[in-house]
């Protein structure tokens, strides 16, 4: 039975996963792997996200990442390994989460005593999460905690993000959503990316989201217009309540306070980053 009241834990993740992500939308980490040789935005996703795994092929990111068209991952992977080996991407993106934070946040806020803080929370709730059955957790989790505290935090943010997104990979499954209707069906929601940024990023065509869009309808998740239908609405729901559930253990972990004042600072500098531009415009919405 939970300690938590309801929803804290994904409260929790909403404010700390997406200034984990913005290394994810930063120039500092194309100018790292650009000296690297690597100048491909794909490219350097894979490679910065995967290489905890150390150098695997196209298969397992494929299948780790969920979402992704195999054909765009098998075009950068294995080959990108002999131009940056995992551990000289580990490195570059260390390099880039500290240009990038320090840019965010500013100096005042990186060095504050409530960033040290923040990051020894986030810190002792990761020492709850699980590795059995967490592919990309279980990988970072083996990397070593960085000592400055801003890196510290994003270290944590990386553990405590991939350890829910292991966990809904596994709530997708049991929904019945392949990688494409699962991002369409989000985009639905209106919280997920926008169809431009999916089709950008992820490898697939218009025709493919189109086809998802028709499966979706002919299971009753979608309307004629796209948008959700109450039975979508409440698969969309069930979806996140389980992978609440599966991602309890390092929220119960930390306790109901500790959680409450990580999410407290964790919005705080959220709402730091976002301000100085660390998001697109154009990111999240339906159109």
């Amino acid at each position: 039975m939970s300690t938590l009241p309801p929803r804290a834990g994904r409260r929790c993740h909403n404010a700390i996963n997406p200034l984990h992500s913005t290394v994810y939308f930063s120039p500092d980490l194309g100018k790292e792997f650009a000296e690297l040789g690597i100048d491909d935005s794909s490219a350097v996703y894979f490679a910065t996200r995967s290489a905890a795994m150390g150098a695997v092929g196209p298969g397992t990111v494929t299948a780790a990442f969920y979402n992704f068209n195999h054909e765009l991952v098998a075009r950068h992977l294995p080959s990108i390994w002999s131009v940056a080996p995992p551990e000289t991407a580990l490195e570059a993106r260390l390099r880039a989460a500290d240009s990038t934070l320090r840019r965010l946040l500013g100096e005042e806020v990186i060095a504050s005593p409530e960033l040290a803080e923040a990051a020894g929370l986030a810190l002792r709730a990761a020492e709850g999460c699980t590795r059995h059955a967490r592919p990309l957790y279980a990988a970072h989790a083996d990397l070593p905690v960085p000592e400055e505290p801003h890196l510290a935090y994003w270290h944590a943010g990386t553990l405590l993000r991939e350890h829910r997104g292991d966990g809904h990979i596994a709530a997708l499954l049991t929904a019945g959503l392949d990688p494409l209707e699962a991002l369409v069906s989000h985009t639905a929601t209106g919280k997920g990316m926008s169809p431009r940024w999916v089709l950008a990023s992820r490898g697939w065509h218009r025709d493919d989201w189109d086809a998802a869009r028709e499966r979706l309808r002919g299971r009753g998740l979608l309307d004629a217009e796209g948008e959700l239908t109450e039975a979508g609405v409440a698969l969309r729901a069930e979806l996140e309540e389980t992978t609440d559930r599966l991602d309890a253990a390092p929220y119960e972990h930390l306790g109901a306070q500790g959680v409450e004042r990580l999410t407290e600072l964790a919005r705080g500098f959220l709402i730091t980053a976002a301000s100085a531009g660390a998001f697109p415009a154009d990111l999240i919405g339906k159109g």
